[in-house]
Parts: structure tokens; C-alpha cells; sequence
């Protein structure tokens, strides 16, 4: 179960690579319109929870460290998050629809919060390989946990 776990762990970084890949090219599709973002939001808003909700269960499966489980739900979190930013970005806009310095400044933090999840993803994909890698002792010793596995 262990080694499922990776995979789906893996997937949920390729996501989270893809979703980066399709901001940019909705940032530059020419004439920008509303379909310009639509893979990123149907990657951001379907894709990346439900692997990350499947990944969370995996982990749950594999009898990975409950701070490993609580890591890899927190990509779902972070997507209610990009979700506000965006909403809230919103409603600062001006009278006629165009953003304001302050929305500006709020619609900013989607990307920072964009990279959060990536190195959320990028962690969690870590910690899965090594815990598939693990054996008993190092699980119980907290080694996945940590920045490396320690040697037997």
C-alpha cells in the first residue's frame, strides 16, 4: 500500500507542475478571455483535491505518520485558499469590472499561495518515496517524517 501511496503522491505533484504550466499559458493566450484560465481551474479546482483526497486515504492505508497524512490533505486547503484570494482580489475590483491597486496587491498572493502548493506537493512526493522505502523501524522512529531517512 505503501508504494500506492508514492504513486499517488507523484501524481499529485505532476498535477500541481501542470497546474503552474497552465497559468502561463492562460496568462499568455491571446485574446485573453474567460476560457483562457479554464484548465487551470478545472486542474486547480478538481483535479489537484481529489488526487490529494485520494493520496490522504492512500497514506491513511499505508499506515503512514499522521503528520504525513495531515500533509498530504493540505494541498485541498490550500486550494479553498486560492479560491478566497481569487474572490476576494474580486471585490475590490472598481465599478466597471478593472482591478485596483489593491485588488492587485490580493490577486498576487494566488501565485505565492500557488507555489505553496507546489512545494507542499513537492514535499509530500519526498516523504512518500521514502516511506515506501522505509522500513518498519524507520516509520516508528519518525524518519518519513524528517528531512531524510536515516541508515539501518
Amino acid at each position: 500500500m505503501r508504494k500506492v501511496y508514492a504513486v499517488f503522491a507523484g501524481l499529485l505533484l505532476a498535477a500541481a507542475v501542470v497546474q503552474m504550466y497552465l497559468a502561463a499559458v492562460g496568462a499568455f493566450d491571446k485574446p485573453q478571455d474567460d476560457s483562457s484560465f479554464a484548465a487551470h481551474s478545472m486542474n486547480g479546482m478538481l483535479v489537484i483535491p481529489v488526487l490529494s483526497l485520494v493520496a490522504t486515504a492512500a497514506a491513511a492505508a499505508a499506515r503512514a505518520p499522521g503528520r504525513l497524512i495531515g500533509l498530504t490533505v493540505l494541498p485541498v486547503g490550500l486550494v479553498v485558499v486560492q479560491a478566497l484570494i481569487v474572490a476576494l482580489g474580486g471585490a475590490f475590483e472598481d465599478a466597471a469590472g478593472n482591478t485596483t491597486p489593491l485588488s492587485l496587491a490580493i490577486l498576487g498572493l494566488h501565485a505565492l499561495n500557488g507555489m505553496a502548493v507546489l512545494g507542499v506537493c513537492g514535499t509530500v512526493f519526498g516523504r512518500a518515496r521514502r516511506l515506501a522505502s522505509a522500513g518498519p523501524e524507520q516509520v516508528e522512529e519518525g524518519a518519513v517524517d524528517g528531512p531524510a531517512v536515516r541508515a539501518s
